[in-house]
């Protein structure tokens, strides 16, 4: 089954029309709101490099879930 999903307004207006595969190996900056420093420090502090390693990052996936939880049993 083909799943669409518009990220427009989550990404940066130079990654709207990229596939999968190329957001996941985007630069952390591929997200609208960050910037260059943002990549930057991220990989220097977590070794985050692409959205790829920051959705796998286990603190920022701790902290997501979380919030889920959060959700759930408020």
């Amino acid at each position: 089954m083909a799943v669409s999903v518009n990220l427009a307004k989550a990404l940066d207006k130079a990654w709207e029309d990229k596939d999968l595969d190329q957001l996941l190996a985007a630069p952390p900056s591929a997200l609208a709101g960050l910037t260059e420093r943002h990549d930057q420090v991220l990989a220097e502090t977590f070794g985050i490099r692409t959205l790829a390693d920051l959705g796998s990052n286990k603190y920022f996936a701790l902290a997501g879930a979380l919030v889920a939880l959060s959700t759930k049993t408020g």
